[in-house]
């Protein structure tokens, strides 16, 4: 009995981190919002070639559709904060429904210090309800690290989680780490590779069977200074991944309240 409940816990723990990957797929730059504007996001990702049946009690991932909406906020030139709503499509399930939400606070190496990388730290915290996740409550800690060299872009994020409620508060803290390349084909056209990864917990990594395995062609168009546009397809690698995923991302760029300049205050003198 315990061996067994061992593996359950194990199997829904690496189902947990697939979960939430599939909501946000996205490797983050270490730039922080610009201060006083705001940026919203689309997050769509639809899972073409997953699960096709209930394995313990977790409803299958084939057909799921995932949207979050994303909320970022430039509070200082090194401090943003963002806001997540989670929301899942499953055909099994029928219907759509509201998973969580979760708040994320960033910080970053301001550029005047001039790095020779770009460097933050973000830190995620939220709930997902249970019937889409088992572990309700979880942390998530996220080093960035990036680099533009010349037409290419690197950016490295080394993600830690852990659960505080559920079956995977007995398991260590999780290592997912997350790499994006990319290419400037164009002013406007940057295309390359991420990839997604969840080896298990830092004590002792899941045989690779069971970690979760990605990589994804990707685009990146910078059409608009206002406007952010990713899309990629994906592929599993192990037996645990989803086998084909396709994701877009859509931001846009607000500044609200904007403070006119003095020179907008001068008063006009007729001649």
């Amino acid at each position: 009995m315990r061996f067994r409940t061992a593996v359950f816990a194990a199997a829904v723990a690496v189902c947990r981190l697939s979960a939430q990957d599939n909501y946000e797929i996205q490797v983050y730059g270490a730039d922080t919002m610009e201060k006083g504007k705001t940026m919203v996001e689309l997050h769509s990702n639809i899972t073409l070639n997953g699960s096709k049946k209930v394995e313990d009690g977790l409803l299958p991932t084939n057909h799921a559709l995932h949207e979050t909406i994303e909320i970022t906020h430039g509070i200082t030139d090194w401090f943003e904060t963002g806001f997540y709503i989670f929301t899942s499509y499953n055909p099994v399930q029928g219907g759509y429904g509201w998973v969580g939400d979760h708040i994320r606070p960033r910080i970053a190496v301001p550029k005047e210090w001039k790095f020779p990388v770009g460097l933050s730290l973000s830190a995620e915290v939220g709930y997902q309800r249970a019937k889409y996740s088992p572990d309700t409550w979880t942390l998530e800690l996220r080093p960035i690290i990036d680099k533009t060299i010349g037409r290419h872009y690197l950016s490295f994020n080394p993600t830690f989680d852990r659960s505080f409620h559920g079956p995977g508060t007995s398991q260590a803290m999780g290592f997912s780490p997350n790499f994006k390349y990319g290419y400037e084909f164009s002013k406007k056209v940057n295309a390359g590779i991420e990839y997604y990864g969840a080896m298990g917990p830092i004590t002792g990594f899941d045989p690779l069977r069971d970690q979760q395995q990605q990589v994804f062609a990707a685009v990146d168009l910078d059409l608009n200074p206002n406007w952010e546009f990713n899309a990629g397809i994906g592929v599993g690698m192990t037996s645990s991944t989803d086998h084909l995923i396709l994701k877009f991302i859509v931001g846009r760029r607000f500044e609200f309240g904007k403070k006119k300049s003095v020179a907008d205050l001068k008063p006009v003198v007729k001649p």
